[in-house]
């Protein structure tokens, strides 16, 4: 009899777990989309029906896939091919519009007010937790939240303080001539070559990452950006289908290949990073890359406030930090300085302009430290480039509780898009000249430029703003001028206009120049 009652208890039991998991699931993929669409809609908000489990991937994936199959003129509206679907559901429901991620609504926000107050807020506009697949890209500072945030940045910001970066200039320069020399050795006898500069600056911003971030391991740098570059672009292939829990220890090809490239990204830097400890406690390292300096400030803020879990950082916490100075530090710079030379090919005036300045800064020197911010001209391209080719083109937040924005209040777990591309070429707010590549528009500065509203931020805004920034704008800025004081370029007839977003906004096909020198 006990046994029969001890059955029948552990049969309810199982049967009551089985109904719950099948409301929760039932809530996840159904009732709660459902119920958070009404609200937004109540709000003004418009976009498509919600659709079981996968929302809008189906058709972003596909109009991707559409839009990235063809290149466009020079003459396209170049977002169109590079954000295709949100483009076009912004075109159909307006800029008070909403998308599906999965079961998740996104709502896109374009008003630079709006933009403003969600990245200054950051205790409450959180990033949303990445896939846990497209976290082995990059984690770290770049998604931490709260205190663990606060912490990083804390001890992370002294390797970026301009006194520091000044030592790391002759790493930036070297890295810049071998470049230059390469370039040089093709034009010997020759008064013209074609070449895409793609590869040749990813290289040269890959050799000033590994030079400045990890000195003596430069060649272990070099792997590490190989590495990287796959990783991006299988990462691309995972953001476009929903992910369903656990699906990551699914032993798919595609799952098996971003943990080999993890693992052996993290054996590399491991070994790096003991051999520095070692060298700092023997004191051995200097102050001349940012993995030193990095090292330093943590051990120094675990010295200061005590050896336990809540203060400094781990081994793995630097790993992840590393990883995202060497991809952001390599892939945003490369694509800025090949964006920038394709405009300055398309328009040759401000080419010659940029170069003038350069001549007129420098006379026959090299580029020199101090001199770099007296480039009041090439500042201008670099803005007027961001602007149309943001390094990032999208940023996403997420809120836990309740709240108000604007004049709509959204309930938790909604997301927000800020689309960098879509703000940045808005007639509305830039004019009906929006499109075309104008620098003079920052002639009188940012603030003037737009008009003291937050419709510019390249490298996002508020607390969490790039902590790289002034390291990737000296570095453009000496390599710009190193090419402009040495070579003239155009498109050559083979360049094929491809903008194409993988984790930042690269060139699908390259950029093929014709190169002449000086």
């Amino acid at each position: 009899m006990t046994f029969i009652m001890s059955s029948i208890i552990a049969g309810g039991a199982a049967i009551i777990l089985i109904i719950m998991w099948a409301w929760r699931l039932v809530n996840w993929v159904w009732v709660r989309p459902k119920r958070l669409e009404r609200l937004l809609r109540d709000q003004g908000l418009n976009g498509n029906p919600y659709r079981l489990l996968f929302g809008d991937t189906k058709e972003l994936r596909s109009m991707v896939q559409q839009a990235y199959s063809t290149p466009i003129s020079l003459s396209d509206h170049h977002p169109r091919r590079v954000l295709p679907f949100y483009h076009h559901i912004i075109t159909k429901y307006g800029k008070n519009s909403f998308t599906w991620v999965g079961p998740i609504p996104r709502v896109n926000i374009m008003d630079p007010e709006l933009i403003k107050y969600i990245l200054v807020k950051n205790e409450i506009f959180k990033k949303p937790q990445p896939n846990p697949l497209a976290k082995l890209l990059v984690t770290g500072i770049a998604s931490y939240e709260d205190e663990k945030w606060a912490k990083h940045r804390k001890i992370i910001t002294p390797a970026f303080h301009l006194e520091k970066l000044k030592n790391m200039f002759p790493a930036m320069y070297l890295s810049c001539m071998e470049m230059i020399s390469k370039w040089e050795m093709l034009l010997s006898n020759k008064s013209s070559c074609e070449l895409d500069v793609q590869p040749y600056l990813e290289d040269l911003t890959s050799n000033v990452i590994s030079r400045t971030a990890f000195g003596s391991s430069y060649e272990d740098g070099r792997k590490i950006f190989q590495l990287q570059k796959e990783q991006a672009d299988l990462t691309r292939h995972v953001l476009q289908s929903v992910y369903l829990p656990g699906w990551r220890f699914v032993p798919t090809r595609l799952n098996k290949r971003m943990k080999e490239v993890n693992d052996e990204l993290l054996a590399i830097m491991r070994g790096i990073i003991k051999k520095r400890e070692i060298a700092i406690r023997v004191g051995e390292a200097g102050d001349d890359d940012l993995l030193n300096l990095l090292l330093k400030s943590n051990m120094k803020e675990i010295q200061e406030h005590g050896n336990n879990k809540d203060v400094g950082m781990t081994l793995e916490e630097v790993i992840e930090d590393c990883k995202v100075f060497y991809f952001a530090g390599q892939e945003s710079t490369s694509n800025l300085l090949l964006w920038t030379m394709v405009l300055l090919s398309i328009h040759p005036k401000w080419q010659v302009s940029a170069r003038e300045e350069v001549q007129r800064v420098f006379k026959n020197n090299e580029p020199d430290f101090n001199g770099i911010n007296h480039l009041k001209i090439v500042t201008m391209i670099l803005y007027e480039v961001m602007r149309l080719y943001p390094p990032s083109v999208v940023m996403t937040r997420i809120i836990y509780k309740e709240t108000k924005v604007g004049e709509m209040t959204f309930p938790a777990g909604v997301q927000f898009l800020l689309p960098i591309l879509l703000v940045h070429n808005d007639e509305e707010i830039w004019g009906e000249d929006a499109k075309e590549f104008k620098p003079e528009r920052f002639s009188e500065g940012l603030t003037k430029a737009t008009n003291n509203g937050l419709s510019f931020f390249p490298f996002s805004w508020g607390p969490r703003i790039c902590i790289g920034m002034n390291f990737a704008m000296i570095e453009v800025k000496m390599a710009l001028s190193m090419i402009l004081h040495r070579f003239s370029f155009e498109l050559s007839p083979s360049y094929t206009h491809a903008p194409t977003y993988i984790a930042t906004l690269r060139a699908q096909h390259g950029a093929h120049i014709t190169l002449r020198g000086i």
